[in-house]
């Protein structure tokens, strides 16, 4: 079972041009598989850099709203700025509550002066007038006493 050698050589010829007429369709087979793996290689970093740009954008935005969040003052603070001012606004109450009981006390002694000045004055004239020293007149009520 000796193959001649032409018959080899032709099978070789025949494979060789076989092999050639394959090539072209493997090769724009693995052409179009290239240009589909370097266009879902621009997408993949096309979505990259613009998750980058949506991350930026997010911390810029963490970063603000941290810094408003440290401008607001905390609870305790608040509190202790509302005791303080309610201390003070107590205070300020005190003293004119205490100004107003001097005033009156200070206007209750005054009537009472002037109730006994005026009794003096009435029984004064009622000794004129009968031209004799007339009894003390009662007193009058004593405004203090109510």
């Amino acid at each position: 079972m000796r193959i001649p050698k032409t018959a080899v050589l032709l099978a070789g010829i025949v494979a060789g041009l076989v092999s050639r007429s394959l090539k072209p369709k493997e090769n724009r087979r693995i052409a179009e598989l290239k240009r589909s793996v370097d266009e879902l290689g621009a997408r993949v970093s096309e979505q990259a850099q613009q998750q980058g740009a949506r991350l930026e954008r997010v911390e810029a935005r963490l970063d603000e709203h941290e810094a408003r969040l440290n401008d607001v003052p905390s609870t305790a603070q608040i509190v202790t700025a509302m005791e303080d001012l309610l201390s003070k606004t107590m205070g300020c109450l005190d003293e004119r509550l205490s100004a107003q009981a001097q005033s009156i006390d200070v206007l209750k002694t005054t009537v009472s002066q002037t109730d006994e000045l005026l009794e003096r004055v009435l029984n004064s004239i009622d000794a004129l007038r009968s031209g004799e020293a007339a009894p003390p007149r009662k007193p009058l009520a004593d405004p203090s006493a109510e």
